[in-house]
């Protein structure tokens, strides 16, 4: 049986053009990518698929793409309903989203079982509990200093400055799925 991942992408689905949502978009490229169709999943709320993929470290992955409908600060009840229907795992879940802290197009893995301040994060780590360390993929947008940070984060912005993703930094996201992937295969 080849490894399982599941892949939440953290974000607001009303407004998908927005650096907040940068999870949202990486998830859509993925899919993209693999070929992976998603449809709306009510008993975990919010769009989900799944597909066997020739991935990452030339080996199969069986990869499970989820975007809650839930705003990103109320979206753990989803996750955990959506990491307990798929992996059961927090070790083979990674949460994709948008970093402050980090420059833009920087990618930052970690696990962890802390939020660092990302209120997305908090949610999920409330309703899975403090000891479930799942991984994190931290997308640098950057921070403007002179502005504060939810109007940095939430207007909108062109479609084309959010999927800078598509190129050499989606292709490093898909790198560490990969290691992941290689590691949780001994699990």
């Amino acid at each position: 049986m080849p490894p399982q991942l599941l892949m939440v992408g953290l974000g607001n689905l009303p407004h998908p053009n927005i650096r907040h949502s940068i999870g949202h978009v990486i998830i859509d490229v993925l899919a993209a990518r693999f070929g992976i169709h998603r449809s709306i999943n009510r008993s975990v709320g919010g769009f989900k698929g799944c597909s066997d993929v020739l991935s990452f470290s030339d080996d199969i992955v069986s990869l499970t793409l989820f975007k809650p409908k839930l705003l990103m600060n109320i979206a753990g009840p989803s996750v955990a309903s959506a990491l307990h229907n798929t992996v059961k795992l927090p070790a083979s879940m990674v949460i994709i989203h948008n970093s402050l802290d980090h420059k833009v197009k920087v990618l930052s893995v970690k696990l962890e079982g802390s939020a660092n301040g990302h209120n997305g994060v908090q949610s999920v780590i409330d309703a899975l509990g403090a000891n479930a360390d799942f991984y994190c993929f931290h997308i640098g947008i950057g921070r403007d200093h002179a502005v504060d940070p939810a109007n940095y984060v939430l207007p909108d912005m062109p479609l084309d400055r959010l999927l800078h993703w598509s190129g050499i930094g989606l292709d490093r996201v898909c790198h560490e799925l990969g290691r992941i992937a290689s590691r949780n295969r001994t699990i």
